[in-house]
């Protein structure tokens, strides 16, 4: 196995600027990449965590378990609770896009509820958030959007209580 090598402490902003780059290249794991060299060296680095996350989040698409996991483990290492909040409702976001892109049968409903989570996420991070930071309203704003725009984007409102008595064994 090689052994990795280790950038120096003043590259860690010309390094953050550079994974953002390669986040509007499309390229999310050279980005999350680059994260990793800077969490070497500087492991609670909030802007580094962040970038890695949205990258991580950026392959929902291509592997959903993983990135959302990876996506999770990196909320609980952001500073405050506006960031976990703020920040939890973007992966929910996104999950409910990548569920709406792969689509297959019931993806409109698994959507409505990642889009829920993520606009109850959105909430709490306005109770602790600058009120001139309105970044968790337009996000909201966003979900209530898709929900709004796509018919099949609504909840379960299947009625599943005929279904679990049918389970029971009925006495003869």
């Amino acid at each position: 196995m090689l052994t990795l090598k280790t950038i120096t402490p003043k590259a860690v902003t010309a390094a953050i600027e550079k994974a953002k780059q390669y986040r509007l290249l499309n390229e999310p794991q050279e980005a999350e990449s680059i994260c990793m060299d800077v969490l070497a060296i500087a492991p609670d680095n909030q802007e580094a965590l962040i970038t890695m996350l949205l990258a991580v989040t950026d392959s929902l698409d291509a592997d959903l378990g993983l990135s959302f996991d990876k996506a999770q483990g990196i909320i609980k290492k952001l500073g405050d609770q506006y960031c976990q909040a703020y920040y939890s409702g973007i992966i929910c976001e996104r999950r409910a896009k990548a569920h709406l892109k792969k689509g297959g049968p019931g993806a409109g409903r698994v959507a409505y509820d990642w889009l829920t989570k993520a606009m109850a996420a959105y909430d709490r991070a306005l109770t602790s958030c600058d009120p001139d930071n309105q970044d968790a309203v337009l996000r909201w704003n966003a979900c209530a959007r898709i929900i709004n725009a796509n018919p099949s984007v609504k909840p379960d409102e299947t009625d599943n209580t005929e279904m679990l008595l049918d389970s029971f064994e009925r006495p003869h």
